[in-house]
């Protein structure tokens, strides 16, 4: 029983710190760091560097940066471009750290797992805010910054002090990110487009003669084709004389709208 309650701290702990650290890994640092050090967190050797004051203070003076960078519109999702470049290694590093002293091949499978899910966590927050941005008022990104700050400080306290319930909610937002990140990145794609668009990045000028002319070819090849294979048709007896003019009646017709 005591070998099943640890195996689920140590997945609960690994899974934690990667999926937080895709959206707010500095507030991660402060949370494992403040809380190994003073004891409300019995972190793994391989972690306890994170107790070190000169990296608790490193931790607190980037999450400040964050915590006010973050509710700029336009410039959160700055932020968080550079961000992807940081958050998504460190969610690895921190998911193998989190596995404690075990083999290698252990500790990579545990990078990769933690890795990928920081990036899940990563892209669903940088999409949403996103999309936020074209919001002409302030508040709502405040209050997405604000939520997010506060899922990652209560995830964290419960991955660490209810292991079970923080797995549970966990399956639950992995398969809310299937869902919603395919519909987030078609949105994306028509604001990216618009602005394209309204910088003149997208060519949206009238067709060309040689396309004008070239559609033109196709359509008329294309009813050439029709009209041999009904003349085929015809010469194998598959279709009488009448039905024959009705048919190219109706084709010819056809090219001339």
């Amino acid at each position: 029983m005591e070998n099943y309650e640890a195996l689920l701290t140590t997945i609960a702990l690994m899974m934690g710190v990667s999926w937080a650290s895709g959206i707010n890994l500095y507030a991660v640092l402060l949370v494992l760091g403040w809380g190994g050090s003073t004891g409300h967190i019995d972190l793994p050797a391989e972690l306890t560097v994170l107790e070190d004051p000169l990296v608790i203070g490193a931790a607190a003076v980037m999450y400040f940066i964050e915590f006010f960078i973050d509710k700029i519109p336009g410039v959160d999702s700055a932020w968080d471009s550079i961000q992807t470049f940081v958050r998504i290694p460190a969610g690895a590093m921190l998911a193998a750290g989190a596995v404690g002293d075990v083999t290698p091949a252990l500790e990579i499978a545990a990078g990769i797992l933690g890795g990928s899910l920081a990036a899940t966590s990563h892209a669903t927050k940088a999409g949403t805010r996103l999309l936020i941005n074209t919001s002409p008022e302030p508040f709502t990104n405040w209050s997405a910054s604000l939520t997010g700050d506060f899922l990652v400080f209560s995830g964290m306290w419960t991955a660490v002090k209810h292991p079970e319930i923080f797995l549970i909610l966990l399956i639950i937002f992995i398969g809310i990110a299937i869902w919603l990140l395919p519909k987030l990145w078609r949105l994306i794609k028509v604001l990216l487009a618009r602005i394209g668009k309204f910088f003149g990045f997208v060519n949206t000028g009238p067709v060309t003669s040689a396309e004008l002319d070239t559609g033109i070819s196709v359509h008329r090849h294309h009813h050439l084709s029709a009209l041999e294979r009904l003349q085929q048709l015809r010469d194998q007896g598959a279709l009488t004389e009448q039905e024959f003019e009705q048919q190219k009646e109706k084709i010819l017709n056809d090219g001339n709208h």
